[in-house]
């Protein structure tokens, strides 16, 4: 059916508003043109359009609609806080492209509706700078669909449900856990479940890949945590390498690399202690064992001193 765009303003009004918030310019005598109206008509709308900014975005200057002199048409400016700019865009398209953390047909709806939210010009440009990329992209080996999962399981961990897992260990045995969930987390191609075993019968967290759960439900229970023992997932973060958990610990080590940067970006807990002729002695409190796999792979760069 074909719309009469004189008599369906509101067609007119929507169509308006989603090109503004694409970032384009709205010039009065194309969409005049366009939708076979009057270049005042086009004005009442934009000016209707004005109204429901001011009534409906609470804090001043949060969204309005300006004339640009130079680019002879109408733009819709806002808040840098709210809205994603194409650099935005590009930047977040990178990271995920980097982070293979998706099977390709997650990866590339995540990438459209990333470019769906700059202007059509700019979608292009941003497209074409990420195409050969993408079309490269690999996958994990996985396979899996992990997007449900990780909102499932995060929902779980926000209303403190205990639940039942099936994992799937590397040796392709699998094994039932109840767990009280208390994070979820990505790390190096991977994204993880972090959980307490219900039965307490660990200090520390346990780690789940979430492509090797195989299934979960809720028990019907619920935890509690005291407040001063609240898992903290940033701390958890700071400490942890390729996700061994295991007892907290303290390692001294000395490194003369050519970037003591780094080391303090891949140890986050770690200070340097002493320098002296370009060899650091540096202290970093840590989870487990994935600091030996770490501290092994710097070759004579490190030599610890105590672990």
């Amino acid at each position: 059916m074909e719309l009469d765009y004189r008599e369906n303003k509101g067609f007119r009004l929507l169509s308006l508003y989603e090109r503004l918030s694409r970032g384009e310019v709205i010039r009065k005598a194309e969409m005049a043109q366009k939708f076979s109206v009057t270049d005042k008509t086009i004005q009442r709308d934009i000016e209707e359009l004005r109204s429901y900014l001011a009534d409906t975005r609470v804090d001043e200057g949060e969204a309005s609609i300006i004339y640009d002199r130079v680019r002879n048409g109408y733009l819709l400016t806002h808040a840098a806080s709210e809205w994603l700019t194409n650099k935005d865009v590009l930047a977040v398209c990178k990271i995920l492209l980097e982070s293979r953390a998706f099977c390709k047909e997650e990866l590339d709806a995540l990438v459209k509706k990333l470019l769906r939210q700059t202007a059509l010009d700019d979608r292009k440009q941003v497209g074409q700078i990420i195409r050969s990329e993408q079309h490269h992209y690999v996958p994990p080996c996985h396979g899996k669909k992990l997007l449900s999962t990780i909102w499932e399981l995060s929902q779980h961990m926000a209303a403190q449900h205990v639940i039942r897992i099936s994992y799937c260990r590397q040796d392709g045995t699998e094994r039932i856990h109840k767990v009280n969930p208390v994070a979820v987390m990505f790390s190096e191609y991977y994204f993880y479940l972090i959980a307490y075993m219900s039965d307490g019968r660990k200090d520390f967290p346990t780690i789940f890949r979430m492509d090797r759960i195989a299934s979960f439900e809720p028990t019907g229970a619920k935890f509690h945590v005291i407040h001063s023992r609240k898992f903290s997932d940033g701390e958890f973060r700071k400490r942890i390498q390729f996700m061994y958990a295991d007892e907290l610990r303290r390692v001294t080590f000395e490194y003369s690399g050519t970037s003591v940067e780094a080391v303090l970006d891949r140890l986050p807990t770690a200070k340097i202690l002493s320098e002296k002729e370009g060899v650091y002695r540096i202290t970093a409190e840590v989870y487990g064992s994935g600091i030996d796999m770490w501290l092994r792979s710097q070759g004579s760069a490190v030599k610890v001193l105590e672990k």
